[in-house]
């Protein structure tokens, strides 16, 4: 299959989800041809930050969470930002998307706080993650091993630590979609 032919889905918070982390990588898969969802909580626009607090720019959802299935997408990208990603692993829709994702064989790529996400989806334990180091105690009490890497790549977990590291985030995303 060629990248033409891939779905990827990438959450966006209605407010609260790193810029860079959304845009770069977005940009990045519609360059190399691939199909990219924009799913949001809800329907209309979500707004993105920089630095967790001062507001970036807005983009259109393309779907809510309620229409979407892990049937859907080929890979799910789920961007950082405290805000944001805090909002991701309070809604048990978003959960049970990353499960479902999970459980299909399917990556989730997640950058800077979104492997909260995985926490939350209990998809951590016996794996080796990176994430912003606050994120560090919250990996190791699911039993997961944290590592200080720009990129890690463990049972289908994409995980990199924040916008410094996009690049190889990235290059981690392309390579699962050309598996």
């Amino acid at each position: 299959m060629s990248m033409t032919e891939k779905t990827v889905a990438i959450l966006l918070a209605p407010r609260g989800t790193e810029d860079p982390e959304f845009a770069k990588p977005h940009a990045a898969l519609k360059e190399a041809g691939v199909k990219v969802v924009v799913v949001g909580l809800e329907p209309g626009e979500g707004e993105t930050v920089n630095n967790d607090l001062d507001p970036a720019r807005t983009y259109a959802i393309d779907k809510t969470i309620d229409e979407v299935s892990a049937d859907n997408f080929d890979l799910l990208i789920v961007p950082g930002g405290t805000v944001g990603a805090d909002k991701f692993r309070g809604e048990e829709k978003v959960v049970g998307l990353a499960k479902a994702v999970a459980d299909q064989g399917k990556p989730i790529a997640a950058i800077c706080h979104a492997p909260w996400l995985l926490v939350e989806a209990e998809l951590v334990s016996g794996r080796t993650l990176t994430s912003y180091p606050s994120l560090k105690t919250d990996i190791q009490n699911a039993g997961g091993q944290w590592v200080d890497r720009e990129v890690v790549e463990d049972g289908g977990l994409i995980t990199s630590r924040n916008p410094d590291d996009i690049p190889a985030f990235n290059a981690a995303i392309l390579r699962a979609l050309s598996a």
